[in-house]
């Protein structure tokens, strides 16, 4: 496949707003972790908050969007230039010619909660009456407005995977002609639905996350807004490959043998032209739940080196669930821009199942190709390789 610039990127999560706090907390091994205090009455769990968003206002014009997803969607636009170099992407093409692609997996259901709990005689109150914002679309339709833009539009929700699949869906767009660049990328946020939903299938933990951990036990949520700006043509960063698969074994739980991630593992190698030995960093889909870390700890062991540097970063983070792919592809970006690999936060001892590339400290040399593994719930599973590029 011919590669694409990455023109702009940045991410924001539990370690703060932008790239410049992501690279801190990755190469300080800091987790944004903390016990919960989301909700009236908090499970017993640690989660990945984003601070601020009760407090932060939209500009008048953007007002009929507000609810929490769609502030961290406008926090997260305005840090590290990317609202800027959007703007001059639109300049250049045209608002018609940038298609905008994003991934959540509950968009702005937090709200709607919100709305149904202020029911009266079966109706929503009059200010809650706002089908724009109670829509899986309202993030894209939100994105769309604040960034100017009027080219196709999607929402991708496919659970942990949705915003790597985003790059897929881009590239296609743009190698067909429909359009000339694509902003990615994908939010989303803390609600009751998120973490009660997750707590009934037994998968939260009590404790921080612990990816590859021999006594792992369970999921850390999170919140995140993560985007990238792609265009025809080459540069510095590029996505180099994809690759997607389902392998739909089961609602949940990934197939034993790793059967969909494999497959997305191929083809995002076979579309970049590369082996596996070329890659310098895996960062891993790793949830630190029992089965998924398992499944995917297996995979990396058996089709890469012993010297690969592989992680997972939702220690830092939490699962940002619809938002994990993207912020996951960021850092695998600044991997390749800094040289820094991120260990593996608050996990003290390797499952020896899980393979020797896991690492838990950080290190610094030389990324040419970094991979990214989401793997979601439904066996929806895609993965990402990005190269570094010639200097502009």
């Amino acid at each position: 496949m011919p590669p694409l610039k990455i023109s702009a990127f940045t991410a924001t999560s539990a370690v703060g707003v932008g790239k410049t706090a992501l690279a801190d907390a990755l190469a300080q091994s800091r987790s944004g972790l903390r016990a919960n205090d989301f909700g009236a009455s908090p499970l017993p769990t640690w989660i990945g908050r984003v601070d601020g968003l009760e407090e932060l206002r939209l500009p008048e014009e953007l007002a009929a969007w507000d609810c929490r997803n769609n502030r961290l969607a406008w926090l997260g636009l305005q840090a590290d230039g990317f609202m800027e170099a959007v703007a001059a992407a639109r300049k250049r093409y045209g608002p018609t010619r940038i298609a905008l692609i994003l991934g959540t997996s509950t968009s702005s259901i937090g709200e709607t909660e919100l709305a149904y709990t202020q029911l009266a005689d079966g109706a929503f109150p009059a200010d809650q009456q706002r089908p724009k914002v109670h829509t899986p679309h309202s993030l894209s339709l939100f994105v769309q407005q604040a960034l100017g833009l009027e080219g196709p539009s999607e929402t991708i929700s496919t659970a942990c995977s949705s915003s790597a699949k985003v790059f897929a869906s881009a590239e296609r767009l743009i190698r067909l002609g429909l359009v000339d660049a694509a902003v990615v990328g994908g939010v989303d946020t803390l609600c009751g639905s998120v973490l009660f939903g997750f707590n009934s299938l037994e998968l939260v933990s009590p404790e921080p996350c612990r990816p590859f951990d021999a006594t792992r036990n369970g999921i850390s949520l999170g919140e995140a807004a993560g985007f990238a700006l792609l265009e025809r043509g080459r540069g510095p960063l590029e996505l180099l490959g994809y690759g997607e698969a389902s392998d739909a074994h089961h609602m949940s739980t990934p197939h034993p043998e790793g059967l969909g991630a494999e497959k997305a593992l191929d083809d995002a190698l076979a579309r970049a032209g590369l082996a596996a030995a070329a890659i310098d960093y895996i960062n891993m889909h790793g949830t630190a739940s029992t089965k998924n870390d398992e499944v995917e700890g297996a995979l990396v062991a058996r089709r890469f080196p012993d010297t690969t540097h592989a992680s997972s970063t939702k220690g830092f983070t939490g699962h940002t669930l619809g938002a994990a792919g993207i912020v996951e592809a960021v850092i695998s970006l600044l991997a390749i821009e800094t040289g820094l690999k991120p260990g593996n936060v608050n996990t003290t001892t390797l499952d020896a199942e899980c393979g020797p590339q896991i690492k838990l400290r950080p290190a610094r040399g030389e990324v040419r190709h970094a991979l990214s593994n989401s793997f979601g719930f439904g066996g929806n599973n895609c993965s990402l390789v990005f190269g570094k590029g010639a200097a502009e």
